[in-house]
């Protein structure tokens, strides 16, 4: 359906300021959605309401808490500081959580390292990265309030919990990352926790709330939002005995559920890319389903347009990619190999063959990465360094044995020649001959007339024996959903707070657009931990 209305009125017809202009009425078309359009996706089908008579009980807290992830954890244990009494709901039966790092800009390890991030240049770098389409308010959100929420944490751990700035970032001309992230850990001697990195932070967060008199309760699965005179009032949820149980808050719910990166179909809506890998990283098995979004949409919430950002992570083979000549099935060199960790892997994921490559490299590989790190790095490059570290640092340097391990486990090879090398990979052995020999003449030259390498990181592969590696992505997480406010109140169609209902971490929209920007790795769980102090800051405001 097509509608047409003025849209207003054009000054032109004139090249001189301030001459008469003649007037223009342009009469553009509106594309409007039929109110009667086929349901395309099954979540756009609202489900029938569960019936009273199957609820069995009602439990009530100030708030209510959906997801038990650093981002619910964070909201519930900010929220119980306030005074408020929080029950979390988590549908597994663990923590959910993975990876170490939480980036920051600006903390009191960054100071001591002597880093200083410029937040007006790392702004415009973000909106760059992000194709500019990013919620500014809530990016400036997290770039003045990211500090205080990695400072709460290390306050909370105490003497028994360590951070140590990483030392991987890529040192590009373009997609320059910063040292932000920081590694966690419980110091050495401690009993107090089980965990370290990312479930670490967790077992912190949930101490904070079950000594403050909130809790958490597990294996219970949220399946519909209620609400009472157009606000979101509680949550009917099912429990591992199957019953069904109304968690009502007085002051809000919040959903804190992940993403969507386990559900094929709203990632073939949402972010299609998603589905190229055919491989996952994110665990457990079961998580990030997006039950959120769907209970959050069926509430009213709204979805920020698609598609939505995500998170590919060079994990589906070998981490071991560096600089040197990229090649794909085909034997064909296809991309600049001067870039970011996610630039490789969009590049990477739509290769003919198979969403992989190989990068190819001889025996001076160890001298060259630790020559040139400091023009290059980041992600499957740095070795597990804290910043201000050498890339060939003994004490933390395994990459001659990573790669040994690769070839053990049949995802690298060694050759004498190009010829067998390719025999081994299963190579073109004509198309990686003359791919190598058209390199090393591109390296002679100093030039890359081809893709445009920085000349600084051509190197000839001229030395046996030779190497190769497979590489390729693997998805992580996906970064969108419904939108919110800057208290982190869940919008409707026409953008105004829905009531009752704030959204945390990954189910919220509106701070990623195209890719994860790893900028500053680990800005996922940094995001989660300052939206789970704002959010607790509105429900203890009684704003929801």
């Amino acid at each position: 359906m097509i509608e047409h209305e003025k849209q207003g009125e054009l000054l032109a017809g004139s090249s001189e300021y301030g001459k008469q202009a003649d007037i223009i009425i342009v009469d553009s078309p509106i594309i409007k959605k039929p109110d009667d359009a086929p349901k395309r996706w099954s979540w756009e089908t609202v489900p029938e309401p569960i019936p009273e008579g199957e609820v069995t009980e009602t439990v009530v807290s100030d708030a209510i808490i959906v997801g038990g992830g650093i981002s619910g954890l964070a909201t519930a244990a900010r929220a119980t500081e306030l005074g408020l009494k929080v029950t979390v709901i988590e549908k597994m039966g663990g923590f959910v959580a993975h990876g170490g790092e939480i980036a920051s800009i600006g903390s009191s390890i960054q100071r001591a390292a002597g880093v200083h991030i410029d937040k007006k240049q790392f702004a415009r770098d973000w909106i760059h990265i992000s194709g500019s389409r990013v919620n500014e308010e809530l990016l400036w959100i997290f770039i003045n309030r990211s500090e205080e929420a990695f400072e709460w944490i290390l306050q909370l751990g105490g003497g028994d919990l360590c951070a140590e700035l990483e030392g991987a970032y890529y040192k590009g001309r373009d997609f320059t990352e910063y040292p932000g992230a920081h590694r966690v850990f419980k110091r050495e001697g401690s009993t107090k926790y089980k965990y370290t990195g990312a479930l670490l932070v967790c077992e912190i967060l949930q101490g904070v709330i079950t000594d403050g008199g909130s809790s958490v309760v597990r294996n219970t699965q949220a399946l519909r939002l209620e609400k009472e005179n157009g606000r979101v009032v509680s949550v009917l949820a099912k429990n591992k005995e199957g019953k069904i149980i109304r968690y009502k808050g007085t002051r809000g719910v919040v959903l804190a559920t992940g993403d969507i990166g386990g559900d094929w179909e709203m990632l073939d809506a949402f972010s299609p890319w998603g589905l190229l890998p055919g491989k996952c990283s994110s665990w457990p098995e079961g998580s990030n389903l997006g039950e959120g979004h769907k209970i959050g949409y069926w509430a009213g919430g709204a979805f920020e347009p698609g598609p939505w950002a995500l998170s590919l992570h060079m994990t589906g083979y070998a981490a071991f990619i560096n600089f040197f000549l990229h090649v794909n099935a085909r034997g064909k060199r296809y991309m600049n190999e001067d870039t970011w960790s996610g630039g490789k892997s969009a590049r990477t994921v739509v290769q003919p063959g198979g969403p992989f490559g190989f990068t190819v490299f001889d025996s001076k590989w160890y001298d060259e990465c630790a020559r040139l790190a400091p023009l290059h790095g980041g992600q499957a490059f740095d070795p597990n360094n804290n910043y201000g570290d050498a890339w060939d640092n003994p004490s933390n340097n395994f990459a001659r044995k990573f790669l040994e391990q690769y070839i053990e486990a049949g995802l690298a090879w060694k050759a004498d020649s190009i010829e067998e090398l390719a025999e081994k990979v299963g190579l073109p052995v004509d198309a990686l001959t003359a791919t190598v020999k058209r390199y090393n003449e591109v390296v002679a030259s100093g030039d890359d007339t081809d893709f445009g390498k920085r000349s600084e990181l051509l190197t000839p592969i001229t030395e046996p024996p030779y190497y190769a590696a497979k590489f390729g992505p693997a998805l992580l997480n996906v970064f969108g959903g419904l939108l919110t406010d800057t208290k982190l109140r869940v919008l409707d169609k026409e953008q105004n707070p829905l009531g009752g209902l704030l959204a945390v971490g990954m189910i919220a929209g509106g701070l990623y657009g195209v890719d994860y920007p790893l900028l500053l790795s680990g800005n996922s769980h940094g995001r989660c931990l300052t939206w789970g102090r704002l959010a607790a800051e509105t429900l203890a405001a009684d704003e929801a």
